[in-house]
C-alpha cells in the first residue's frame, strides 16, 4: 500500500484565504488543510499564496500586456498550481473585496484560472460562509475554475465546542476530519481532470 501511495503524483495546490485580518479563521483552516497534507494525504502539496499584497484591480496599472510585479508574481502561482484552494469569509452575503480582487487580478489576460479544478472551505458565523460559496461558485464559471460539488465545507465558528485557538488555529477534530475529505476529493478530482 505504501508503495502505491508514493506513486501518487504530486498535486500542487495554490490556497488563498479571502480574509486578510491576522488571527483569521479562514485561513486558520488553510494552515489545518496543510498540516493534514503532510500528515495523511500524500501526495498533495499546499502553498499558501498572501494576497494582502495585491492593489485594487486598475487596468491603468497595466503596460503593453504586463501587470505590476506583485501582480505577475500572483499570477504565476496561480499558474503553476495544478488546483486551487479557496478559504472564502462571507461578506454581505457574498465573497470579500480581497478575495474578489485576486481573482478579477489573475482572470485579465491570459486568464490564468481557466481549467483549474478547485475546492472551497469556508467559516464564519450562521451558515459559516455558504453563501459566499454559492457566488464564489458562479465567479468560477466564468473563469473555467472547476469545482468538485462534495463534500461541501462550511462551518459554524461560533457554536459550541470551541473551533478555534486564541490564534486562528483550527482546534476541532471533527472539522479536521472533514477538510481531509475536501482535500481526498480535490487530489482525485484533479489526478481525474489531469487524465492521471
Amino acid at each position: 500500500m505504501e508503495a502505491v501511495t508514493a506513486m501518487k503524483p504530486l498535486i500542487r495546490v495554490a490556497a488563498i484565504s479571502g480574509s486578510l485580518r491576522k488571527g483569521s479563521f479562514n485561513t486558520g483552516l488553510l494552515r489545518a488543510a496543510m498540516e493534514l497534507t503532510k500528515e495523511s494525504v500524500p501526495g498533495m502539496q499546499i502553498e499558501h499564496i498572501d494576497i494582502s499584497p495585491l492593489p485594487l484591480i486598475n487596468t491603468d496599472l497595466e503596460s503593453n500586456g504586463t501587470y505590476p510585479p506583485v501582480v505577475e508574481a500572483f499570477r504565476q502561482k496561480i499558474l503553476e498550481a495544478d488546483s486551487i484552494l479557496f478559504a472564502s469569509p462571507e461578506y454581505n452575503f457574498s465573497v470579500s473585496a480581497p478575495l474578489k480582487n485576486a481573482i478579477d487580478w489573475a482572470s485579465r489576460s491570459p486568464n490564468v484560472w481557466a481549467d483549474k479544478p478547485a475546492a472551497i472551505i469556508s467559516t464564519g458565523g450562521g451558515f459559516g460562509g455558504g453563501r459566499s460559496q454559492y457566488h464564489l461558485r458562479q465567479i468560477g464559471v466564468f473563469l473555467d475554475l472547476h469545482f468538485i460539488n462534495k463534500p461541501e465545507f462550511t462551518l459554524n465558528a461560533f457554536q459550541p465546542p470551541q473551533k478555534f485557538d486564541a490564534e486562528g488555529n483550527l482546534i476541532d477534530e471533527v472539522a479536521r476530519e472533514r477538510i481531509k475529505q475536501v482535500l481526498v476529493s480535490l487530489q482525485a478530482f484533479t489526478l481525474r481532470l489531469q487524465g492521471k
